[in-house]
């Protein structure tokens, strides 16, 4: 028996992949907090290897590399993230890392977009960041390029420009917990499976934009992003 809807049903969340025209859909985005040492220390954190973090979006959060998007409402310090975004290919749970970097399927590049004044405002009063992490067109994302084209990428510059100047720089070898590692440590607590996007965190030099800016990442080994700030709503 089929079912009916009293509205019709949200557009299943999905991402373009580099030669296909298949697109990869998502269930969930996790987002792993202060995995570059240097960002730690710029956000007043302890860089050493403390169990890894996370936070959430929700998929209607995604919107394609190339975009522009509304300054968003609630905050007047809105900030750029850079991050590299793996793509799991295969179930996996209470995984090694051998196993975790197996289900590794692609990889994308990817804005985390925050609004710092909220999440200050979360972090003092001890409450959750959905409001600061969670709210539309905060996940930027390219096309996803698959590891049986590319390859692993554990090592390579990642950049972030804004209006030509450049603002992040590091390497993905920076990162505190390695790709299978964090991989490995989530699949502690969920089944994860294809359809599960993660962020991987960012390097230093995250700060704010404005109305008009154009921000322009770059990975090695995996292509460009950008994303243009248009006028509040």
């Amino acid at each position: 028996m089929s079912s009916s809807y009293i509205f019709p049903p949200a557009e299943i969340p999905s991402v373009a992949v580099r030669g296909s025209s298949a697109r990869y859909a998502v269930a969930r985005i996790f987002c792993v907090g202060r995995n570059y040492a240097a960002h730690a220390r710029e956000m007043g954190g302890n860089p050493d290897r403390e169990l890894p973090f996370y936070f959430t979006k929700p998929p209607s959060a995604l919107v394609p590399s190339g975009s522009t998007v509304p300054y968003p409402p609630g905050t007047k310090n809105y900030h750029y993230e850079m991050e590299l975004v793996i793509a799991i290919g295969a179930p996996v749970f209470k995984a090694t890392p051998e196993a975790a970097r197996a289900a590794i399927w692609g990889y994308a590049a990817g804005l985390d977009m925050t609004r710092r004044d909220l999440q200050a405002e979360a972090k003092a009063a001890g409450r959750p960041w959905d409001t600061a992490k969670g709210f539309e067109q905060s996940a930027v994302i390219t096309e996803l390029a698959r590891v049986a084209d590319i390859g692993l990428l554990e090592a390579g510059a990642i950049t972030l420009a804004v209006n030509g100047v450049e603002k992040q720089r590091g390497d993905l070898s920076d990162m505190i917990w390695s790709q299978a590692e964090i991989v490995a440590n989530l699949s502690q607590y969920y089944h994860l499976q294809p359809g599960d996007l993660i962020y991987t965190g960012t390097p230093e030099g995250v700060g704010a934009v404005q109305p008009g800016d154009l921000l322009s990442g770059r990975i090695e080994g995996l292509g460009d992003l950008s994303l243009t700030i248009g006028a509040p709503e």
